[in-house]
């Protein structure tokens, strides 16, 4: 299997901030989306998520 890397100098200036906008995107989508959410379905994901990578919480 042949593993290719990218160095950011090697991107330019518009896939740079083609990529920052996005991740900025999906940033914003994330905290919009958790502000509307209730406290108990938040709640819920986080303690899913704690389980499901075997850390204790209870």
């Amino acid at each position: 299997m042949a593993t290719q890397t990218t160095s950011l100098s090697n991107l330019t200036v518009k896939e740079r901030t083609m990529a920052g906008l996005a991740a900025l995107a999906f940033g914003m989508f994330i905290v919009y989306m958790s502000g509307f959410a209730g406290a108990s379905v938040l709640h819920n994901a986080a303690h899913d998520t704690r389980h499901s990578v075997s850390f204790p919480c209870h």
